[in-house]
């Protein structure tokens, strides 16, 4: 079963993130069934397994433990047709710290695999990165509605159109061919274009599911490539996350990517979160498959 994002799109986001009980199939696992946002691909969009193999992990972990890391592997491309189903093992459980195994099931077989750690909330020391400097305020900047929605490209007005979040790109949208400066820097305002549940696991989770929009970019603008570029094939391969401090997915968050390699038709990025005020809310890693005609 699929969700329909043209209806309302938070409100597909709200639906996919509200696993069902799938009951006790597997004994070794809690079993959760989730379903699908509709896409214009014919695979499942990587960023919605993770907030859903996160939302599955928090339903084991009691509620003031909580997620503060993943660590993802994308196996295999998931079906949008058929719902997933979750298999959380639980690992540990300790005085301040619980650790889950999380594995996402289609037709039998793994799709992805995660780690995930929970903690009870402490004090200790704290520093940051500080957030870049002389960003401009999302409001001065356009929708991707504005920038993106006129163009005769399905996955631009997919983009434009059925992702719950608003994103205000700080440099360019990579839907066009890139004649930019070629650096390997990306940096965008998100935030979901309605107000989400005050549940503060949706809005981590939510954060997880957005995370995964635009890692790749910083290595195609490197490069001089864009999303457009003919017979270019891109997957993810891993992705970590790590919330630091808690923040509302409904409000803006500044996210920025870099790229630090890119080799043997895999590129790495790093990514970093922060609220209008500076404060540092999460960090992302991933490694993609970025395979282009002319090295094959």
């Amino acid at each position: 079963m699929t969700v329909d994002p043209l209806q309302d799109p938070v409100e597909a986001l709200i639906q996919m993130l509200q696993l069902a009980d799938g009951g006790g199939a597997r004994t070794t696992e809690d079993i959760f069934v989730g379903n699908t946002i509709t896409s214009p691909r014919a695979r499942v969009y990587g960023g919605q397994v993770l907030a859903q193999a996160a939302m599955a992990a928090m339903r084991t972990v009691k509620p003031d433990r909580h997620i503060h890391s993943l660590h993802a592997y994308f196996l295999r491309g998931g079906d949008i047709e058929v719902p997933i189903t979750f298999g959380v093992e639980r690992v540990r459980d300790g005085r301040s710290f619980s650790a889950r195994r999380i594995h996402a099931y289609q037709h039998g077989k793994t799709i992805l695999s995660v780690i995930a750690s929970f903690q009870d909330p402490a004090e200790g020391l704290e520093h940051q990165e500080p957030m870049p400097e002389n960003v401009p305020d999302p409001e001065s900047l356009p929708a991707l509605r504005e920038t993106l929605g006129a163009l005769d490209i399905p996955e631009a007005r997919a983009t434009a159109f059925e992702r719950p979040f608003d994103m205000r790109y700080v440099t360019e949208p990579l839907f066009l061919p890139w004649k930019g400066a070629q650096d390997a820097y990306n940096a965008v305002w998100i935030k979901a274009l309605a107000p989400l549940p005050d549940d503060p696991n949706i809005h981590r989770a939510a954060l997880a599911y957005v995370s995964d929009y635009t890692m790749m970019e910083p290595i195609l603008r490197r490069h001089g490539k864009s999303w457009v570029e003919p017979g270019m094939n891109v997957a993810s391969l891993d992705h970590a996350m790590w919330w630091h401090r808690y923040a509302r997915a409904d409000e803006w968050i500044l996210y920025t990517q870099t790229s630090p390699s890119a080799s043997s038709s895999r590129g790495l990025a790093i990514g970093k979160m922060f609220t209008r005020d500076g404060t540092m809310i999460a960090t992302t890693v991933q490694e993609g498959m970025m395979r282009l005609p002319e090295f094959h």
